[in-house]
């Protein structure tokens, strides 16, 4: 292979890698560690080993699943270090990360853009996803996700296939488990759209019907902006937590945006993104609302949208 077509081949894998890798780690930010890493190791091999490998894709994905379970194992300790809860990664959809659509450039000018945006990438799932233990979460995401057979499975991770059938079909029974029903997209963004409503007009009456009567929310500041440091509970609770929230930042522009792939809610003030919420619905009512504001996980969204104007 010369230099030039490995280089195009390669290269040509980014977009999965990021893909995958963000679904393991629920951080784009972590996904690209990941990824860079494995082209570490790839351009670290000399020219005669990277010759004898058959097939560069499926060795880069090996390679990223690899990093990503190392990662996954040292996270837990990070997460229990962590300030407050933690919450995955919102991403926008590919028209609306603040970088704007690639363009003229040849690809992406943000990493965001390289995510495909599907149900897998719902933020209650990665949800679920973070409770798992890496090896489900692995096996789920490379068989279930996409679609790789449980010999490849194995071989990727190191088990036998009758041990990946068996994590998959673990991690499966909790993904149903937690999974409420589906949604139409029209609906949830009619009910989003509400809650907006309501929650500018501070009308507490009016968030507390929107919500279930169980409804939580999750913040994350992450120790870099103010949060809840627990899940606040009840839908009374919520819609006055809210309306104190916003009480406390007069002139905050709230801004329906797609946040994973379905409907959510932007916060700005001064222009920059202060909070992205992302929502989970059960029988017409919000039951769950995660609402990240660590700075260092908003990156895609900080910069004036030129929508706004």
């Amino acid at each position: 292979m010369t230099s030039e077509a490995e280089l195009s081949v390669i290269v040509g894998e980014r977009r999965q890698l990021i893909n995958l890798a963000y679904r393991l780690l629920g951080s784009l930010a972590e996904a690209e560690d990941a990824v860079q890493e494995t082209y570490a190791r790839w351009y670290g091999l000399s020219r005669r080993q990277r010759e004898d490998v058959v097939s560069p894709g499926a060795w880069l994905t090996t390679v990223a699943t690899r990093v990503c379970l190392d990662l996954l194992g040292s996270a837990r300790a990070r997460r229990e270090r962590y300030v407050g809860e933690w919450v995955p990664e919102p991403l926008p959809d590919r028209g609306e990360w603040i970088g704007g659509p690639a363009g003229g450039s040849g690809g992406p000018a943000d990493p965001a853009d390289w995510v495909t945006l599907d149900e897998s990438v719902d933020m209650a799932l990665l949800v679920v996803l973070e409770a798992m233990t890496p090896a489900e979460r692995v096996a789920f995401v490379l068989h279930d996700v996409f679609r790789y057979p449980f010999p490849e499975v194995a071989e990727i991770v190191g088990r036998t296939p009758a041990a990946c059938r068996q994590l998959a079909a673990s991690a499966r029974r909790r993904v149903a488990a937690a999974r409420a029903p589906a949604v139409p997209r029209g609906a949830q963004a009619g009910l989003v759209r509400q809650f907006k409503e309501a929650w500018e007009a501070r009308d507490i009456a009016a968030l507390v019907g929107l919500l279930a009567p169980g409804a939580t929310m999750t913040a994350d500041g992450g120790g870099l902006a103010g949060a809840a440091l627990r899940p606040v509970a009840g839908g009374e609770r919520i819609a006055r937590y809210l309306v104190h929230m916003a009480d406390k930042a007069p002139g905050l522009t709230l801004l329906e945006r797609s946040v994973n792939g379905r409907p959510g809610l932007v916060a700005r003030a001064g222009g920059v993104t202060a909070t992205v919420a992302a929502f989970g619905l059960a029988d017409g009512r919000i039951a769950r609302i995660w609402a990240v504001r660590n700075p260092e996980k908003l990156r895609p969204w900080t910069a004036e949208d030129p929508r706004d104007g």
